[in-house]
Protein backbone atom coordinates (compact mmCIF):
# COMPACT_ATOMS: atom_id res chain seq x y z
CA UNK A 1 0.00 0.00 0.00
CA UNK A 2 1.06 3.61 -0.61
CA UNK A 3 1.30 5.61 2.61
CA UNK A 4 2.31 9.23 3.14
CA UNK A 5 3.51 10.26 6.59
CA UNK A 6 3.17 13.97 7.34
CA UNK A 7 5.96 15.16 9.62
CA UNK A 8 9.56 13.99 10.06
CA UNK A 9 9.93 14.48 13.77
CA UNK A 10 10.66 11.42 15.87
CA UNK A 11 7.01 10.29 15.74
CA UNK A 12 6.81 10.59 11.96
CA UNK A 13 10.16 8.91 11.34
CA UNK A 14 9.41 5.95 13.62
CA UNK A 15 5.98 5.61 12.00
CA UNK A 16 7.70 5.48 8.61
CA UNK A 17 10.13 2.86 9.93
CA UNK A 18 7.48 0.38 11.07
CA UNK A 19 5.29 0.96 8.00
CA UNK A 20 8.31 0.34 5.79
CA UNK A 21 9.13 -2.79 7.78
CA UNK A 22 5.59 -3.99 7.10
CA UNK A 23 6.29 -3.78 3.37
CA UNK A 24 4.48 -0.59 2.42
CA UNK A 25 5.54 2.08 -0.08
CA UNK A 26 6.23 4.99 2.28
CA UNK A 27 6.86 8.67 1.65
CA UNK A 28 7.45 11.36 4.29
CA UNK A 29 6.61 15.04 3.87
CA UNK A 30 8.43 17.56 6.09
CA UNK A 31 8.27 21.35 5.96
CA UNK A 32 11.80 21.80 7.36
CA UNK A 33 15.08 21.07 5.60
CA UNK A 34 15.88 17.97 7.69
CA UNK A 35 14.23 15.53 10.05
CA UNK A 36 13.85 16.27 13.77
CA UNK A 37 14.30 20.04 13.68
CA UNK A 38 11.25 21.15 15.65
CA UNK A 39 9.86 19.59 18.87
CA UNK A 40 12.30 16.68 18.49
CA UNK A 41 15.38 18.92 18.49
CA UNK A 42 15.99 20.07 22.04
CA UNK A 43 14.01 17.94 24.48
CA UNK A 44 15.33 16.57 27.77
CA UNK A 45 16.99 13.63 25.96
CA UNK A 46 15.60 11.01 28.36
CA UNK A 47 13.42 8.08 27.38
CA UNK A 48 11.39 8.24 30.58
CA UNK A 49 9.70 4.88 31.12
CA UNK A 50 9.50 5.99 34.76
CA UNK A 51 7.83 9.36 34.10
CA UNK A 52 4.97 8.86 31.67
CA UNK A 53 2.16 9.74 34.05
CA UNK A 54 -0.25 12.31 32.58
CA UNK A 55 0.27 15.87 33.73
CA UNK A 56 -3.42 15.86 34.63
CA UNK A 57 -2.89 14.39 38.11
CA UNK A 58 -4.86 14.88 41.33
CA UNK A 59 -3.84 18.21 42.84
CA UNK A 60 -2.16 19.58 39.72
CA UNK A 61 -5.04 21.87 38.61
CA UNK A 62 -4.83 23.69 41.94
CA UNK A 63 -1.07 24.06 41.57
CA UNK A 64 -1.42 25.45 38.06
CA UNK A 65 -3.88 28.07 39.29
CA UNK A 66 -1.48 28.99 42.11
CA UNK A 67 1.29 29.44 39.53
CA UNK A 68 -0.93 31.51 37.19
CA UNK A 69 1.19 34.19 35.54
CA UNK A 70 4.32 33.51 37.63
CA UNK A 71 7.41 33.60 35.40
CA UNK A 72 9.42 31.32 37.69
CA UNK A 73 6.71 28.64 38.00
CA UNK A 74 7.63 25.15 36.75
CA UNK A 75 4.31 25.10 34.85
CA UNK A 76 3.31 28.61 33.81
CA UNK A 77 -0.25 29.27 32.63
CA UNK A 78 -0.52 32.69 31.05
CA UNK A 79 -3.88 34.36 31.81
CA UNK A 80 -4.29 35.30 28.14
CA UNK A 81 -4.47 31.60 27.25
CA UNK A 82 -7.42 30.76 29.50
CA UNK A 83 -10.24 31.93 27.15
CA UNK A 84 -8.73 29.92 24.28
CA UNK A 85 -8.43 26.68 26.16
CA UNK A 86 -11.50 26.41 28.38
CA UNK A 87 -12.75 23.26 26.66
CA UNK A 88 -9.27 21.70 26.87
CA UNK A 89 -9.12 22.78 30.51
CA UNK A 90 -12.36 21.00 31.34
CA UNK A 91 -10.91 17.83 29.84
CA UNK A 92 -7.79 18.33 31.97
CA UNK A 93 -9.91 18.62 35.11
CA UNK A 94 -11.80 15.41 34.29
CA UNK A 95 -8.56 13.56 33.58
CA UNK A 96 -7.09 14.68 36.92
CA UNK A 97 -9.59 12.61 38.91
CA UNK A 98 -7.84 9.69 40.69
CA UNK A 99 -9.41 6.85 38.71
CA UNK A 100 -8.79 8.53 35.35
CA UNK A 101 -5.24 9.46 36.32
CA UNK A 102 -4.39 5.90 37.36
CA UNK A 103 -5.88 4.42 34.18
CA UNK A 104 -3.94 6.91 32.07
CA UNK A 105 -0.71 6.21 33.94
CA UNK A 106 -1.02 2.46 33.42
CA UNK A 107 -1.87 2.85 29.72
CA UNK A 108 1.12 5.13 29.20
CA UNK A 109 3.44 2.82 31.11
CA UNK A 110 2.40 -0.09 28.93
CA UNK A 111 3.15 1.89 25.77
CA UNK A 112 6.45 3.17 27.18
CA UNK A 113 7.62 -0.37 27.96
CA UNK A 114 6.64 -1.48 24.46
CA UNK A 115 8.51 1.49 23.06
CA UNK A 116 11.72 0.71 24.95
CA UNK A 117 11.69 -2.78 23.43
CA UNK A 118 11.04 -1.30 20.00
CA UNK A 119 13.98 1.10 20.39
CA UNK A 120 16.26 -1.83 21.10
CA UNK A 121 15.04 -3.49 17.90
CA UNK A 122 15.65 -0.35 15.87
CA UNK A 123 19.17 0.07 17.25
CA UNK A 124 19.96 -3.54 16.40
CA UNK A 125 18.48 -3.37 12.90
CA UNK A 126 19.83 0.02 11.81
CA UNK A 127 22.93 0.80 13.84
CA UNK A 128 21.75 4.40 14.29
CA UNK A 129 24.04 6.32 16.68
CA UNK A 130 22.45 8.92 18.96
CA UNK A 131 24.53 9.16 22.16
CA UNK A 132 22.56 6.32 23.72
CA UNK A 133 23.13 5.08 27.26
CA UNK A 134 20.98 2.75 29.33
CA UNK A 135 20.24 2.78 33.09
CA UNK A 136 21.59 6.32 33.28
CA UNK A 137 19.02 8.35 35.23
CA UNK A 138 18.85 9.39 38.91
CA UNK A 139 16.04 11.43 40.45
CA UNK A 140 16.99 13.34 43.62
CA UNK A 141 14.74 14.34 46.51
CA UNK A 142 15.38 17.07 49.09
CA UNK A 143 14.14 15.16 52.16
CA UNK A 144 13.28 11.66 53.29
CA UNK A 145 9.55 12.33 53.30
CA UNK A 146 9.35 13.30 49.64
CA UNK A 147 11.62 10.39 48.71
CA UNK A 148 9.41 7.94 50.60
CA UNK A 149 6.24 9.21 48.90
CA UNK A 150 7.79 9.01 45.42
CA UNK A 151 9.31 5.59 46.10
CA UNK A 152 5.95 4.20 47.20
CA UNK A 153 4.24 5.56 44.08
CA UNK A 154 6.81 4.07 41.73
CA UNK A 155 7.20 0.75 43.57
CA UNK A 156 3.42 0.29 43.38
CA UNK A 157 3.85 0.02 39.61
CA UNK A 158 6.23 -2.95 39.87
CA UNK A 159 3.44 -5.47 39.08
CA UNK A 160 2.83 -3.48 35.89
CA UNK A 161 6.45 -3.75 34.81
CA UNK A 162 8.20 -0.64 36.18
CA UNK A 163 11.60 -1.20 37.80
CA UNK A 164 12.62 1.23 40.55
CA UNK A 165 15.67 1.37 42.81
CA UNK A 166 15.60 3.35 46.06
CA UNK A 167 19.04 4.90 46.53
CA UNK A 168 20.69 6.29 49.64
CA UNK A 169 22.86 9.38 49.44
CA UNK A 170 25.97 7.23 49.25
CA UNK A 171 24.47 5.08 46.52
CA UNK A 172 23.57 8.19 44.52
CA UNK A 173 27.14 9.45 44.81
CA UNK A 174 28.58 6.06 43.86
CA UNK A 175 26.48 6.19 40.69
CA UNK A 176 27.16 9.88 40.06
CA UNK A 177 30.37 11.22 41.66
CA UNK A 178 29.53 14.83 40.71
CA UNK A 179 26.97 14.71 43.54
CA UNK A 180 29.66 14.20 46.18
CA UNK A 181 30.42 17.89 46.81
CA UNK A 182 26.70 18.70 47.22
CA UNK A 183 25.67 15.72 49.34
CA UNK A 184 23.95 17.91 51.93
CA UNK A 185 21.51 19.20 49.30
CA UNK A 186 19.56 15.96 48.84
CA UNK A 187 18.36 13.10 51.00
CA UNK A 188 18.53 10.28 48.46
CA UNK A 189 17.14 9.33 45.12
CA UNK A 190 15.49 6.86 42.81
CA UNK A 191 17.12 4.94 40.00
CA UNK A 192 15.23 3.63 36.99
CA UNK A 193 16.98 0.79 35.15
CA UNK A 194 14.59 1.00 32.19
CA UNK A 195 15.19 4.70 31.53
CA UNK A 196 17.60 5.62 28.74
CA UNK A 197 19.26 8.76 27.48
CA UNK A 198 19.90 9.77 23.90
CA UNK A 199 19.71 12.64 21.44
CA UNK A 200 16.26 12.66 19.83
CA UNK A 201 17.40 14.91 16.99
CA UNK A 202 20.36 12.65 16.15
CA UNK A 203 18.12 9.61 16.27
CA UNK A 204 15.49 11.17 14.02
CA UNK A 205 18.03 12.26 11.44
CA UNK A 206 19.95 8.99 11.60
CA UNK A 207 16.83 6.87 11.19
CA UNK A 208 15.60 9.09 8.35
CA UNK A 209 18.92 8.65 6.54
CA UNK A 210 18.77 4.88 7.05
CA UNK A 211 15.20 4.77 5.71
CA UNK A 212 16.15 6.86 2.70
CA UNK A 213 18.82 4.28 1.96
CA UNK A 214 16.12 1.60 2.09
CA UNK A 215 13.95 3.39 -0.48
CA UNK A 216 11.68 5.53 1.70
CA UNK A 217 11.29 8.91 -0.01
CA UNK A 218 11.62 12.07 2.09
CA UNK A 219 10.30 15.36 0.75
CA UNK A 220 11.95 18.16 2.74
CA UNK A 221 11.16 21.88 2.48
CA UNK A 222 7.68 20.77 1.49
CA UNK A 223 4.45 22.08 3.02
CA UNK A 224 1.15 20.21 3.21
CA UNK A 225 -1.63 22.32 1.71
CA UNK A 226 -4.57 19.91 1.70
CA UNK A 227 -5.70 16.32 2.01
CA UNK A 228 -7.68 15.41 -1.07
CA UNK A 229 -10.57 12.96 -0.89
CA UNK A 230 -12.42 11.06 -3.58
CA UNK A 231 -15.63 9.28 -2.72
CA UNK A 232 -15.11 10.37 0.88
CA UNK A 233 -11.78 8.57 1.14
CA UNK A 234 -8.23 9.93 1.20
CA UNK A 235 -6.80 9.91 -2.31
CA UNK A 236 -3.88 12.36 -2.33
CA UNK A 237 -1.96 15.02 -0.45
CA UNK A 238 -1.52 18.45 -2.03
CA UNK A 239 1.89 19.91 -1.23
CA UNK A 240 3.90 22.99 -2.13
CA UNK A 241 7.63 23.46 -2.25
CA UNK A 242 10.49 24.75 -4.32
CA UNK A 243 9.13 22.86 -7.34
CA UNK A 244 5.63 24.32 -6.99
CA UNK A 245 2.38 22.59 -6.12
CA UNK A 246 1.82 18.88 -6.61
CA UNK A 247 -0.73 16.20 -5.73
CA UNK A 248 0.84 13.08 -4.26
CA UNK A 249 -1.45 10.08 -4.75
CA UNK A 250 -1.77 7.73 -1.80
CA UNK A 251 -3.90 5.03 -0.19
CA UNK A 252 -3.48 6.37 3.35
CA UNK A 253 -2.13 9.38 5.21
CA UNK A 254 -0.61 9.49 8.69
CA UNK A 255 -0.68 12.89 10.40
CA UNK A 256 2.34 13.14 12.74
CA UNK A 257 2.79 16.89 12.82
CA UNK A 258 2.66 17.53 16.60
CA UNK A 259 0.77 20.77 17.29
CA UNK A 260 0.55 21.53 13.58
CA UNK A 261 -1.72 18.49 13.25
CA UNK A 262 -4.64 20.52 14.58
CA UNK A 263 -5.32 22.96 11.70
CA UNK A 264 -4.76 20.31 9.04
CA UNK A 265 -7.16 17.88 10.70
CA UNK A 266 -9.69 20.65 11.29
CA UNK A 267 -9.68 21.40 7.54
CA UNK A 268 -11.07 17.92 6.87
CA UNK A 269 -13.56 17.96 9.72
CA UNK A 270 -11.54 16.12 12.36
CA UNK A 271 -11.24 17.71 15.81
CA UNK A 272 -8.05 17.06 17.74
CA UNK A 273 -7.83 18.30 21.38
CA UNK A 274 -4.19 19.37 21.26
CA UNK A 275 -2.93 22.52 22.94
CA UNK A 276 0.73 23.51 22.43
CA UNK A 277 2.76 23.67 25.65
CA UNK A 278 6.08 25.43 25.33
CA UNK A 279 9.18 23.71 26.63
CA UNK A 280 12.66 25.19 26.97
CA UNK A 281 16.18 23.81 27.06
CA UNK A 282 19.78 24.94 27.20
CA UNK A 283 22.48 22.88 25.49
CA UNK A 284 26.07 23.36 26.69
CA UNK A 285 29.45 22.07 25.53
CA UNK A 286 30.58 19.43 27.99
CA UNK A 287 33.95 21.18 28.07
CA UNK A 288 32.48 23.81 30.41
CA UNK A 289 32.48 21.17 33.18
CA UNK A 290 34.38 18.04 32.10
CA UNK A 291 34.01 16.41 35.52
CA UNK A 292 30.24 17.03 35.59
CA UNK A 293 27.44 14.43 35.59
CA UNK A 294 27.93 11.15 33.74
CA UNK A 295 24.26 10.21 34.12
CA UNK A 296 21.10 12.27 33.83
CA UNK A 297 20.22 13.98 37.12
CA UNK A 298 16.62 14.95 37.79
CA UNK A 299 15.89 17.17 40.77
CA UNK A 300 12.40 16.83 42.21
CA UNK A 301 12.54 19.99 44.31
CA UNK A 302 14.28 22.33 41.92
CA UNK A 303 12.42 21.06 38.85
CA UNK A 304 15.26 20.61 36.37
CA UNK A 305 17.02 17.81 34.52
CA UNK A 306 20.62 17.81 33.31
CA UNK A 307 21.52 15.10 30.81
CA UNK A 308 24.99 14.31 29.43
CA UNK A 309 24.85 13.75 25.66
CA UNK A 310 28.18 12.87 24.11
CA UNK A 311 30.12 16.15 24.11
CA UNK A 312 27.15 18.20 25.42
CA UNK A 313 24.86 18.71 28.39
CA UNK A 314 21.12 19.27 27.93
CA UNK A 315 19.24 21.17 30.65
CA UNK A 316 15.43 21.32 30.78
CA UNK A 317 12.73 22.07 33.32
CA UNK A 318 9.92 24.28 32.09
CA UNK A 319 6.37 24.18 30.77
CA UNK A 320 4.53 27.26 29.56
CA UNK A 321 0.94 27.47 28.35
CA UNK A 322 -0.07 30.49 26.32
CA UNK A 323 3.03 31.43 24.34
CA UNK A 324 2.99 29.53 21.06
CA UNK A 325 6.18 31.04 19.65
CA UNK A 326 9.41 29.07 19.53
CA UNK A 327 11.51 31.96 20.83
CA UNK A 328 13.03 31.09 24.23
CA UNK A 329 11.95 33.46 26.98
CA UNK A 330 15.05 34.75 28.85
CA UNK A 331 13.04 34.89 32.09
CA UNK A 332 11.91 31.28 31.75
CA UNK A 333 15.41 30.11 30.79
CA UNK A 334 16.73 31.94 33.84
CA UNK A 335 14.21 30.22 36.12
CA UNK A 336 15.46 26.81 34.95
CA UNK A 337 19.16 27.61 35.22
CA UNK A 338 18.77 29.21 38.66
CA UNK A 339 17.28 25.94 39.92
CA UNK A 340 20.20 24.07 38.35
CA UNK A 341 22.73 26.36 40.02
CA UNK A 342 21.22 25.66 43.44
CA UNK A 343 22.51 22.10 43.11
CA UNK A 344 25.48 22.64 40.80
CA UNK A 345 26.94 26.14 41.40
CA UNK A 346 29.50 25.52 38.64
CA UNK A 347 26.68 26.08 36.14
CA UNK A 348 25.39 29.40 37.46
CA UNK A 349 24.49 31.66 34.50
CA UNK A 350 25.23 28.75 32.16
CA UNK A 351 22.83 30.10 29.54
CA UNK A 352 25.46 32.80 28.90
CA UNK A 353 28.44 30.43 28.64
CA UNK A 354 30.32 30.37 25.30
CA UNK A 355 28.67 27.83 23.02
CA UNK A 356 25.41 27.68 25.00
CA UNK A 357 22.29 27.24 22.84
CA UNK A 358 18.87 28.16 24.22
CA UNK A 359 15.90 26.52 22.52
CA UNK A 360 12.12 26.34 22.71
CA UNK A 361 9.67 23.82 21.26
CA UNK A 362 5.95 23.16 21.43
CA UNK A 363 4.79 19.93 23.03
CA UNK A 364 1.48 18.68 21.56
CA UNK A 365 -0.51 18.16 24.78
CA UNK A 366 -3.91 16.48 24.99
CA UNK A 367 -5.94 16.92 28.20
CA UNK A 368 -5.73 13.31 29.39
CA UNK A 369 -2.12 12.72 28.37
CA UNK A 370 -3.06 9.83 26.05
CA UNK A 371 -1.52 10.08 22.56
CA UNK A 372 -3.93 9.81 19.65
CA UNK A 373 -2.82 6.80 17.62
CA UNK A 374 -5.30 5.39 15.14
CA UNK A 375 -7.90 6.05 12.46
CA UNK A 376 -10.04 9.16 12.13
CA UNK A 377 -13.58 9.51 10.85
CA UNK A 378 -12.15 10.09 7.35
CA UNK A 379 -11.36 6.73 5.70
CA UNK A 380 -7.66 6.44 5.01
CA UNK A 381 -6.68 9.27 7.38
CA UNK A 382 -4.73 8.27 10.51
CA UNK A 383 -3.08 10.11 13.37
CA UNK A 384 -0.01 9.55 15.51
CA UNK A 385 0.16 12.72 17.58
CA UNK A 386 -0.67 14.30 20.94
CA UNK A 387 2.24 12.77 22.87
CA UNK A 388 3.00 15.90 24.88
CA UNK A 389 6.05 15.37 27.10
CA UNK A 390 6.29 11.65 26.21
CA UNK A 391 7.07 11.84 22.48
CA UNK A 392 10.68 10.68 22.71
CA UNK A 393 9.74 8.02 25.25
CA UNK A 394 6.84 6.59 23.25
CA UNK A 395 7.92 7.22 19.66
CA UNK A 396 9.15 3.78 18.68
CA UNK A 397 6.23 1.96 20.28
CA UNK A 398 3.69 4.40 18.88
CA UNK A 399 4.98 3.78 15.37
CA UNK A 400 4.70 0.04 15.77
CA UNK A 401 1.20 0.31 17.26
CA UNK A 402 0.13 2.48 14.35
CA UNK A 403 1.46 0.02 11.78
CA UNK A 404 -0.31 -2.86 13.53
CA UNK A 405 -3.61 -0.96 13.68
CA UNK A 406 -3.39 -0.05 10.02
CA UNK A 407 -2.73 -3.67 9.08
CA UNK A 408 -5.70 -4.92 11.12
CA UNK A 409 -8.08 -2.28 9.84
CA UNK A 410 -6.98 -2.49 6.22
CA UNK A 411 -6.71 1.33 6.11
CA UNK A 412 -10.41 1.88 6.84
CA UNK A 413 -11.51 4.99 8.70
CA UNK A 414 -13.05 4.98 12.15
CA UNK A 415 -16.72 4.33 12.53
Amino acid sequence: MRIIVLGAGVIGVTSAYWLHQAGHDVQVVERREEAGLETSWGNGAIIHVSSVQPWAAPGVPAKVLKWLGKEDAPMLLRPSAVPRMWRWGLGFLRAARPAQYRAGSLANLKLALESAACMAEIREATGVQYDYAGNAVIKLFPDQGSLDVAAAEHLALAPDGLQTEVLSRDECIAREPALGPVVERFAGGLGFPQDEIGDCNKFSQGLAAWLAGQGVRFHYNTTVEDVIRKGGRVAAVRVSGSSGNADMATDAVVVAMASQSVPLLRSVGVAMPIFPVKGLSVTLPRSVWPEGPRVAVMDDARKFVITPLGDRYRIVGSAEVGDTTTTPSPQRIRAVTQGLAQLFPQLADCENFPGAVSWAGLRPMVPDGQPRIGPTRVPGLWTNTGHGHTGWTMAAGSGRRLAALMARNDFAGAA
